[in-house]
């Protein structure tokens, strides 16, 4: 059987610059694809790593959005595809993760959640559906998605709201455009906390073990390479969606 390749294709990764977007950046240029990163404030992490990726022997381009103005959001895939002449393949990696809980969560917080975590890939989804016309769509949730997460509340909503649309894309784009999603776990810590973080953390897992950004790259490689998946959600998190956590 011979081996599938994506070499040449082209793939816009949001929240590129760092962490897990990063990290897929980095395994898709290894398969030989180019990357149009997208960033929002990390501009000085975003040219660092379009020279890391040049140097893989790919094409590369930073593209700059703020996903809290529709003005600059609204264009990203026509300024990706006028960048570099084309896309196959959209990962939506870049969320938001601010602290709240039911008690405190505010309905503005709820908005600024659900825009940046789910409004802004449905409307890149629906424009990549119109202008790249074919292809592979990557949403990244949450493996919390099977359960709630108490201390992120705006956040985990915004996450259920995107699992969603990522059925629902992947029926209304059908034939042409495959719709996925990765839930991660405990892969990286939070903003402001240590790796202590998530090590303490590794027990509730049950392999016993916290993931790496690269784990959660694999996947996205394995989707943008897959023939016949769609609609579908790979949980890397060691198996940590199986088990219950309701109470934290």
């Amino acid at each position: 059987m011979s081996k599938r390749s994506i070499a040449g294709q082209t793939a816009l990764v949001t929240g590129a610059a760092k962490r897990i977007g990063r990290a897929i950046c980095l395994a898709l240029a290894g398969e030989g694809v180019n990357i149009v990163v997208h960033y929002r404030r990390s501009e000085s992490e975003a040219a660092e790593l379009l020279d890391e990726l040049t140097s893989e022997g790919v094409s590369a381009w930073a593209v700059r959005a703020d996903f809290e103005k529709p003005d600059e959001y609204e264009t990203l895939i026509q300024r990706a595809i006028d960048a570099a002449g084309s896309l196959d393949i959209l990962v939506n990696n870049a969320s938001i993760f601010p602290p709240d809980t039911l008690d405190n969560v505010t309905f503005d917080s709820l908005k600024t959640n659900i825009e940046v975590n789910a409004w802004v890939p449905f409307v890149l989804s629906r424009d990549f559906a119109k202008l790249a016309g074919k292809g592979k769509i990557i949403n990244l949730i949450d493996s919390r998605v099977t359960d709630a997460d108490w201390n992120h509340v705006g956040y985990i909503l915004s996450k259920h709201v995107l699992a969603a649309l990522t059925d629902m894309t992947a029926i209304a784009y059908a034939p042409d455009i495959a719709v996925n999603a990765i839930a991660p776990g405990l892969i990286l810590p939070p903003p402001g906390k240590d790796q202590s973080y998530i090590e303490r953390l590794a027990d509730t897992v049950p392999l016993k073990r916290h993931g790496d950004p690269r784990d959660i790259a694999e996947a996205a490689v394995f989707l943008a390479k897959s023939k016949f998946l769609t609609g579908e959600v790979i949980y890397v998190d060691g198996g940590r969606h199986l088990k219950e956590y309701r109470n934290g």
